[in-house]
């Protein structure tokens, strides 16, 4: 057999093992990229030359084909997942959105996902996307470069409140600092729309203890656990163990993300992160990892029924 069909099915049988053990019915990963083929092609050779929002060296441990990266989160057990993407100049995000509909339309284990830009027209085309069964969007400040508050993007807001629609956000500031990141932006956006069912991505690297505390005064507000916790993660944006104790306070509001498939690691190594918390009840670890790795998504998404078998 080749030592890569080897390496694929030691994969496969870790991520298995981890969430047979917790006898859930597979996971539910809310924080993975699916894009058109020659942005997703840019955006490789972005990580590949370490560019400035990188940093570091940075290998694509799952450059696949498209089909490939689907079969392999399946054969992982992962039974709802995203195509997160997003936009960096106007006129972008309207055509993304088409594809995100049409991939979700071939994919149904995919979350119909889409996303916004500050730009005219803007709310008229999150509208259609609402209308089309979008369930999540994806907003990049830091890719991006723009700002929350900006008036453009004031129906934007109002309208995915209203819908209780999530929308996934890399605000932090990591791995670079941007013009609009940290946490200060999103304080003044959800003064204004309180119920917006906000995702923080990457749990807020590094900003974490701000963005935690913005998740205990706005119960709408969740995190993702997106390459936080683990060994590449915590060399440079380490998450501060005086907080860990608010992961098991906020248990019914941290998701599972992971990046697939532009992250340097293998897939394990996000789950086996979570698994090493030193959270300050052991007993409740399982529960916790439960939650956060499929029950959570379930109950926001409206996805299953909580099916585990204990």
């Amino acid at each position: 057999m080749p030592e890569e069909t080897l390496a694929a099915d030691d994969d496969i049988r870790h991520v298995n093992a981890f969430w047979r053990r917790l006898g859930l019915p597979g996971l539910i990963d809310i924080h993975t990229h699916f894009m058109p083929e020659r942005v997703l092609t840019k955006v490789w050779a972005y990580f590949d030359s370490a560019g400035p929002l990188v940093g570091r060296t940075w290998p694509i441990t799952y450059r696949l084909p498209e089909d490939d990266r689907v079969e392999r989160l399946r054969a992982f057990g992962v039974r709802a997942f995203t195509s997160m993407l997003y936009p960096h100049k106007p006129g972008m995000a309207e055509w993304l959105n088409d594809w995100a509909a049409a991939f979700a339309a071939r994919v149904p284990d995919c979350l119909h996902t889409a996303t916004f830009f500050p730009e005219p027209g803007a709310a008229r085309y999150v509208a259609r996307a609402v209308e089309a069964g979008a369930r999540v969007f994806k907003a990049h400040l830091q890719v991006g470069g723009y700002d929350p508050n900006d008036p453009l993007l004031d129906e934007v807001w109002g309208l995915l409140e209203d819908h209780g629609i999530p929308v996934v956000t890399h605000c932090g500031s990591g791995p670079a600092p941007g013009p609009h990141t940290g946490p200060e932006p999103i304080a003044a956006l959800l003064a204004r729309h309180p119920r917006l069912p906000l995702v923080i991505a990457h749990m807020g690297s590094p900003e974490y203890a701000e963005f935690l505390a913005l998740a205990l005064r706005y119960p709408k507000v969740c995190l993702d656990t997106t390459m936080a916790f683990t060994g590449f993660t915590e060399k440079t944006a380490p998450f501060p163990r005086e907080s860990v104790p608010l992961l098991l306070e906020l248990q019914d509001r941290v998701l599972l993300g992971t990046d697939f498939p532009n992250i340097p690691y293998p897939y394990a190594e996000a789950l086996s992160a979570l698994a090493r918390l030193d959270l300050p009840s052991a007993g409740m670890k399982d529960e916790w990892l439960r939650a956060v790795c499929h029950d959570n998504a379930a109950r926001i998404f409206g996805l299953y029924e909580t099916d585990r078998r204990r």
